[in-house]
């Protein structure tokens, strides 16, 4: 019995290291696949472009630390859908996830505190603490007022090449081409711009297999103004009704044309009215001084002061 036992001791102690063994080369393939996984997704944050610096040096630290806890909260379902077509409309698509923009302002909300204490701490600001904890205000809407600046750029340099744009989809179909090889030729020779950009997407969304309309509608949702919301309606409403396409342009470029002229007038009567205040304050006292200053001292000092 005693041989037997010890046998059997010796057979569940390989066992046991044969299962030992196991655990100990799968956890080093799991943490190798963990680490590769790691250097991946490091690689993929560092190849991702940041047009802002604060993105650039902290996305590492929202991204693994608060996004994975924002990911499937329905808390935040409305916050994404608004921040999902602000950041498409800013063309921050490649740069930003909505839970990425969200777990953004966060940080932030402990990022500038943290960042105002310890410059308070080294002598290096005077502010009182109330200041320095209220800057987590401004993190939580710093980032709202960055991509509202960007969203407003943006459309200004829109509105700035639709004229042009128009006017090569409507010599571009003039000569033949259909819509779609119009907005291929326009991506190919234009200048590079977010409306080229925009036209570019239509068009690799139309080889997808989304309608004219649908690509045209989901354009005009990205780049939400007035202008290209007319512009699309528009060009949907002759695409259904068959109309020709190439004179649409034509007359939705120069329409634009005089929609430019009307905003660059209405914008130098806003300027000429903003002149008038720092004239009166700055201007006018300079002039009246030159002018009756000989005179005030011709009385006060008849004679020239002798």
């Amino acid at each position: 019995m005693g041989a037997i036992e010890k046998g059997q001791l010796v057979i569940w102690a390989g066992y046991a290291l044969v299962g030992v063994a196991a655990y100990i080369i799968a956890r080093m393939l799991v943490q190798e696949q963990e680490s590769r996984a790691a250097q991946e997704n490091l690689a993929d944050l560092r190849s991702r472009k940041a047009s802002n610096f604060l993105v650039k040096i902290t996305r590492p630290f929202f991204t693994q630390y608060i996004v994975p806890m924002l990911r499937g909260k329905a808390f935040w379902d409305n916050k994404r859908k608004i921040y999902k077509r602000k950041v498409i409309s800013g063309g921050l698509k490649e740069e930003l996830t909505p839970d990425e923009f969200i777990a953004f302002k966060l940080l932030l909300i402990i990022f500038f505190p943290l960042i105002g204490g310890l410059l308070r701490a080294g002598d290096l600001i005077d502010l009182a603490w109330y200041y320095v904890l209220g800057s987590g205000i401004l993190g939580w809407f710093y980032p709202d007022l960055w991509i509202n600046g960007r969203i407003k750029m943006r459309q200004k340099k829109i509105l700035r090449a639709m004229p042009f744009i128009v006017d090569l989809l409507a010599l571009s179909t003039e000569a033949g081409l259909d819509f779609e090889g119009a907005i291929g030729k326009v991506a190919e020779k234009a200048k590079p711009s977010p409306l080229v950009d925009e036209f570019s997407q239509l068009l690799k969304e139309i080889k997808v297999g989304s309608s004219r309309a649908e690509a045209l509608r989901e354009m005009a949702l990205r780049i939400n103004m007035p202008e290209m919301n007319s512009f699309v309606a528009i060009l949907v409403s002759a695409d259904q009704m068959g109309a020709s396409i190439g004179k649409i342009l034509r007359q939705q470029s120069e329409q634009i044309r005089v929609q430019r002229m009307l905003m660059a007038e209405k914008a130098g009567a806003a300027a000429a009215q903003k002149v008038i205040l720092p004239t009166v304050l700055f201007i006018l006292p300079a002039v009246v001084l030159m002018v009756l200053g000989p005179f005030l001292l011709s009385i006060f000092y008849p004679g020239g002061g002798r």
